[in-house]
């Protein structure tokens, strides 16, 4: 079997209705390539991922590939292979065999895989009501980046008022912090607030001493997004309890059988559709310790171009068992979406509210970091908002102002 063609196809898929009023915070997450690879045994391959707004690959960066065998690329190492080209070669190789892609990849060794949900940075309004709702849904496990403009405690104890007593959140700080700064973060947040479970990035991986330190003053999992010393130093300096693997085919699964040997947990975070979730929960269903939960955006479209969508019951999706990845690809409905376009961000504003009654403005969200040169986390009480242009006078005002002045503060 050979590739006898590969179309690169944009997609701008809609966002779930819930985020009608967050256009600037979900900016570009409606952007994804699919990738259908055509093949001379007349099988087609699809896969896909999200790409950057404006930055869509095109036919000719995969045009080298065309003429090779799919089974060329088993376990690839060539980061010149999109993640999403990968799918679609390895939905071409397990329908070619009429075996499913975890055949492919090792011996399956469960048979559904925790997921979490996932959304952008939020006010603590918002935050509560994604954690209503993703619970509502069968989640138990929520990611969330943390930033300097909303306030962790303030969205934590919100989440803490709806949410079940099994859910967690699984907290993304950002490697930007110091343990100086980290460190009683965390210490508040797993005294006071059950809920949180995971803490994943509290600092730059290249602070050995940072990761060993607070691995021994917390008992709450910290996750290493990444093995950038190669997988096997981080386990033997002790660095994190859980790793969140990705890169290559073959650097994702090397490092997730080294992490299976040492007893130590994975997880997988895969930016796509339906496609893109059903590939991660093949790859998760073979290794060893991916028992912790799989980060995936399936959850974020309102739409999605195969006829069935992958359920999620009881904090837990199924491991496809179809050909391939498992899935039914609608050509209409591809099509339908590949003419959308890309949901611009709109014009608009950031407003910060200080505790002490100050009132900023800015070209988009405003740091408080910026105001009180503290590290992310220390201050509290604040606001951060977006004022999207209304059409009044008022908003004409100051966006006038901070095209001129960039952050000013309120008269």
């Amino acid at each position: 079997m050979k590739i006898t063609d590969i179309e690169v196809i944009p997609i701008f898929p809609k966002l779930a209705s819930r985020y009608a009023e967050r256009r600037v915070d979900l900016y570009g997450i409606d952007c994804r390539v699919v990738y259908k690879v055509h093949t001379d045994a007349g099988i087609t391959g699809y896969g896909d991922m999200r790409v950057r707004p404006y930055a869509q690959p095109s036919r000719d960066a995969v045009a080298q590939f065309i003429g090779l065998s799919p089974f060329d690329f088993v376990n690839d190492h060539r980061a010149s292979v999109p993640s999403g080209l990968i799918c679609a070669l390895y939905d071409a190789m397990g329908k070619h065999l009429d075996l499913p892609v975890h055949k492919l990849l090792g011996q399956k060794k469960r048979n559904a895989i925790a997921v979490a949900a996932w959304t952008r940075p939020a006010s603590p309004e918002v935050f509560r009501d994604e954690i209503k709702r993703a619970a509502a849904e069968g989640y138990r496990v929520f990611k969330i980046h943390t930033c300097t403009y909303h306030d962790v405690f303030e969205q934590t104890r919100l989440a803490t008022e709806v949410a079940p007593e099994s859910f967690r959140i699984h907290y993304d700080f950002n490697h930007n912090r110091s343990l100086g700064s980290a460190l009683p973060i965390i210490a508040e947040l797993e005294r006071n607030f059950p809920i949180v479970g995971y803490i994943e990035d509290p600092f730059d991986k290249s602070d050995i001493d940072g990761w060993k330190r607070l691995r021994q003053q917390t008992s709450l999992p910290l996750i290493m997004h990444g093995t950038p010393l190669g997988g096997v130093q981080e386990l033997i300096y002790g660095l994190a309890d859980m790793y969140m693997i990705g890169g290559t085919l073959e650097d994702t699964m090397a490092a997730g059988w080294a992490c299976g040997r040492a007893n130590v947990q994975v997880l997988l975070q895969f930016e796509g559709g339906t496609l893109g979730k059903a590939m991660a929960m093949h790859m998760a269903s073979v290794l060893p310790t991916h028992t912790a939960h799989s980060i995936n955006l399936d959850d974020q479209y309102a739409e999605d171009y195969t006829t069935e969508t992958i359920p999620v019951v009881d904090g837990a999706s199924p491991v496809p068992n179809g050909p391939g990845l498992g899935f039914t690809v609608d050509e209409d409905a591809l099509a339908r979406l590949a003419s959308q376009s890309l949901v611009e961000r709109p014009t608009h504003v950031g407003v910060l509210q200080m505790p002490g009654g100050h009132t900023y403005y800015g070209p988009s969200y405003i740091s408080p970091t910026s105001i009180t040169g503290h590290q992310e986390g220390v201050d509290r009480g604040f606001r951060s908002s977006i004022w999207e242009d209304d059409g009044s006078t008022e908003f004409a005002k100051i966006h006038d102002r901070v095209k001129k002045e960039g952050v000013f503060r309120a008269d």
